[in-house]
């Protein structure tokens, strides 16, 4: 399957996604409709998938909303600037439910890709409920690394944090590879980067934070996590890389 590179999708962005289509809360017409259609299967080429036409309701959906995002709670525990800039911090994730899938496929980012397609289907009216539930920021992937420190596993476990409406009495999924999981607190050293991510550049931004941070033995180095902000069909989405702390 052809790829494309960031500097495409910036065009696709500017011809194809007017702010009338990515902007406006009222219903597209069939140009708008293919239009984002095609910018979504632009993106998805990049990462080796194709976007099913089923897919076309969720990804409308998720984009007339798309200023309605509600933040994951945290607390901030500590922040270490460098010249005016924060280089890293410290921060604390409540318990709470999540929406789970796990997928397996060749490249870490058609697992992403295969698995947050899912999800949209579940957050646009695919559960029990019957409704869109609404979108959490950030959606975060879960990659364990093989004795080697290096290579990843093949299976990533994406999460999706449900709102606070839902919290007390999740609606359930009509899907079978969804699960909803009650995680326990999480306490996480987090980076933010930029782009497009892969297997490549995320081991780039956890070699960069092994850097900064130095020989730390509070912090597990078998499993990160990776944070994402933005769908897929944002060119430079904003990410963070997320080191766990053992000891909440």
């Amino acid at each position: 399957m052809a790829l494309i590179s960031i500097e495409d999708l910036a065009e696709l962005d500017d011809e194809q996604l007017d702010d009338d289509v990515t902007d406006s809360s009222e219903p597209m017409d069939d140009e708008q409709q293919e239009r984002l259609y095609a910018h979504w299967q632009a993106v998805g080429r990049t990462h080796q998938v194709s976007v099913p036409r089923e897919m076309t309701g969720p990804i409308q959906e998720m984009t007339r909303r798309n200023q309605e995002r509600e933040q994951v709670p945290f607390a901030t525990i500590s922040r270490h600037e460098k010249m005016g800039e924060v280089v890293f911090e410290e921060r604390v994730y409540p318990a709470g439910k999540w929406a789970c899938i796990t997928k397996g496929e060749k490249l870490y980012e058609q697992s992403i890709s295969m698995a947050f397609m899912k999800l949209m289907r579940f957050i646009c009216k695919e559960n029990s409920a019957g409704r869109y539930l609404g979108m959490t920021v950030p959606v975060v992937n879960e990659v364990q690394v093989m004795d080697d420190g290096v290579t990843f596993t093949k299976d990533i476990l994406t999460a999706y944090y449900l709102p606070a409406e839902f919290q007390a009495n999740p609606p359930e999924p009509t899907d079978p590879d969804i699960t909803i999981v009650h995680r326990e607190p999480l306490r996480v050293i987090s980076r933010v980067f930029f782009g497009t991510t892969t297997e490549e550049t995320i081991q780039r931004q956890i070699n960069l934070l092994w850097e900064l941070l130095g020989d730390v033995g509070y912090l597990h180095r078998q499993m990160y996590m990776v944070a994402v902000y933005e769908n897929p069909g944002v060119p430079c989405r904003r990410n963070e890389i997320w080191f766990i702390r053992r000891d909440p």
